[in-house]
């Protein structure tokens, strides 16, 4: 019973119910459409032949007088009453001189009485139905007034007409039947096939549920809407994989990171209780314990920024930006650093091209390039910041003659806290380049990476030219 109740609540089941239920309604529908027309031309048939016979008497009262259509019916007494007719000839005073009664209806003649009396009237045709007690069918009769005055009647009963009707119910009947099974039948299979995705789907979310993330819903290649709901649903299911994935390891990554200043900074406390009120030894603690906490605080922040930057809620304060001026001013601050090291940088490209920009980030974007640069590029070596305009992009490019990167960790190097095994003895976060990235798609543009080992790397920035971007 219980099994009964839960199918009775799905989807599935409704879906079939209405199915055949909407087959069965329109199955008595055409049978409707079908039987009343069919009835309406048996009752008009029926009616014409009655009417015939009435035209064929009242023609021969016409032509050859009163007593020969006496005559004439009274010859063909017999013959109407085996055809199933009615005959009634009245006069003036609704006497009775001929009645010719079928062989079903002779012993309800009582029952013609009101139909005596009547006598007809008018100058028309009256039509009148006598019902049979206990049969269900009718005796149609209509009356016509002679120009004797005398009164001639003419009925037929519906006993065949009603013959033909039930009989074409039975063959409906017999028809239908089998019909509404199949139509019960193939709802319940057409409902259930139809909402197998949903079932399939269900099945997929119940796995995720305990924890399987690489459950898919299988994709039946019909290109219906389920089919799409489908491919979207796994789509979204792969890229909530790849969030996770990432998650996972960005939380590890930041774990592993986390751990040396912190590491660092409960070192320079220990130092400084063990060496008790010695001033000196307490500044240096103190001040290990703010460059340890200034990194975290940083690298928190620079997580923060992508995060805000990836989600679309960063903050823009777009503005005409000349481009060659910005790369200029960022390579003014770094320029003491390449000096030191003995690494030339230059800057090149047209004074007039601009682009739609926050300056503040985009001083951050190419600061983080040209800092990368630096570090991997060796004393002797040369820096070029450079732009120029291609088709409706302003496109920046910042190329070292460096270590280059290697093959495998180029898809890599806009990892959140990815860093390549020649930049582990480099001091930094592996945050630089997914900043970068972050934003630069914030502003609607574009970041590509072209290297190989020793031969340096080359970095392509594209951002819509002269024209706002993404508001």
């Amino acid at each position: 019973m219980a099994t009964i109740k839960q199918l009775a609540k799905t989807t599935g089941f409704r879906l079939a119910l209405w199915y055949s239920l909407i087959f069965i309604s329109s199955s008595l529908l055409l049978f409707a459409l079908l039987y009343f027309p069919l009835r309406a031309a048996i009752l008009e048939k029926d009616r014409n032949i009655i009417l015939g016979r009435l035209n064929e008497y009242t023609l021969q009262e016409q032509q050859r007088g009163l007593q020969a259509m006496l005559a004439e019916i009274r010859l063909e007494d017999a013959a109407n009453s085996q055809a199933g007719f009615f005959v009634r000839v009245a006069d003036p005073t609704d006497q009775s001189l001929i009645v010719t009664l079928p062989p079903d209806w002779r012993q309800l003649t009582g029952g013609f009485s009101p139909l005596f009396r009547s006598g007809g009237g008018g100058d028309g045709d009256d039509w009148v139905a006598l019902p049979a007690k206990g049969r269900g069918d009718v005796l149609e009769i209509v009356s016509r007034r002679l120009k004797s005055g005398y009164l001639l009647q003419i009925g037929r009963g519906s006993g065949e007409r009603q013959k033909i009707l039930d009989y074409f119910g039975e063959v409906f009947a017999g028809i239908m039947l089998p019909m509404i099974i199949f139509g019960f039948v193939g709802g319940f299979f057409l409902a259930f096939r139809s909402l197998r995705p949903v079932r399939d789907l269900i099945q997929v979310v119940r796995s995720i549920d305990i924890g399987k993330m690489d459950a898919r819903v299988p994709s039946r290649q019909t290109g219906d809407e389920l089919d799409e709901l489908v491919h979207l649903f796994n789509t979204m299911l792969e890229k909530i994989e790849q969030l996770i994935t990432g998650m996972r390891a960005a939380l590890d990554n930041v774990a592993h990171d986390l751990r040396t200043p912190v590491t660092r900074m409960r070192a320079g406390i220990e130092t400084a209780l063990q060496f008790g009120n010695n001033t000196e030894v307490l500044r240096e603690a103190l001040l290990d314990c703010a460059e340890e906490s200034e990194r975290i605080i940083t690298m928190l922040n620079t997580l923060m920024d992508i995060s805000e930057a990836e989600t679309g809620v960063m903050k823009l304060h777009r503005q005409p930006v000349e481009v060659v001026s910005l790369l200029a001013e960022v390579a003014d601050l770094y320029q003491y650093v390449a000096e030191e090291k003995g690494v030339e940088v230059s800057v090149s490209g047209p004074s007039d091209l601009t682009a739609m920009a926050d300056v503040d980030r985009m001083r951050q974007v190419v600061g983080n390039l040209l800092d990368n640069s630096l570090k991997h590029t060796p004393p002797g070596g040369r820096i070029e910041l450079t732009c120029n305009r291609q088709a409706e992009d302003a496109v920046v490019l910042v190329r070292d003659t460096g270590t280059g990167i290697p093959p495998h960790d180029l898809p890599l190097i806009f990892d959140r806290l990815y860093r390549g095994d020649h930049s582990r003895s480099q001091r930094g976060l592996g945050l630089g380049l997914s900043l970068v990235k972050a934003v630069i798609h914030a502003h609607a543009g574009t970041i590509e990476v072209e290297s190989a080992p020793g031969q340096g790397a080359t970095f392509i920035l594209r951002l819509p030219a002269d024209a706002p971007l993404l508001s």
